[in-house]
Parts: structure tokens; C-alpha cells; sequence
């Protein structure tokens, strides 16, 4: 198992969507809120995935895709 922080941003059409609720039914990770700032317009998340990489990277992916801005935190993946 690997554990991986990333920063998130989502843009204003995004704030209200359950978007984290479902990373965690679509894949295969455990999902732990670390820090965020949510406001009407903008908001930021630091994310911490755990799970297998190959899921923790089709997550990353499927975020990307929704209009989700991901940036790994460099030096925060622990493989296990």
C-alpha cells in the first residue's frame, strides 16, 4: 500500500460536488482530509490517498479530468 499527499484546487463550478465522498466509491483508496479552505468562489484541499498506486494515480486522473487542479506534494509518498 502507498500513501500519498496531494494539493487540490477546484474551481468555482466544483465547490459544491462531493467530489472526495466519491473517490472514495469509484476507487480503491482511502481518503483522509488533511487541511482546506472551502468558500463560495475557491477552494483548496490538501488530500491525503492511501491505497494501491495504480489506484492512487487513476484517482489523481479521474480528479484532473472533473477540473480538479492536483499537484503532488514532493516527498510525501510512503510505500508500504
Amino acid at each position: 500500500m502507498a500513501n500519498m499527499r496531494i494539493s487540490l484546487r477546484f474551481p468555482k463550478k466544483l465547490i459544491q460536488e462531493p467530489i472526495i465522498y466519491q473517490l472514495g466509491h469509484d476507487f480503491k483508496v482511502i481518503t483522509n482530509i488533511r487541511r482546506a479552505n472551502i468558500d463560495e468562489d475557491i477552494g483548496w484541499m490538501v488530500l491525503e490517498l492511501e491505497g494501491e498506486m495504480d489506484e492512487i494515480e487513476r484517482a489523481m486522473e479521474n480528479l484532473n479530468e472533473q477540473g480538479v487542479k492536483v499537484d503532488p506534494i514532493e516527498g510525501d509518498i510512503v510505500a508500504g
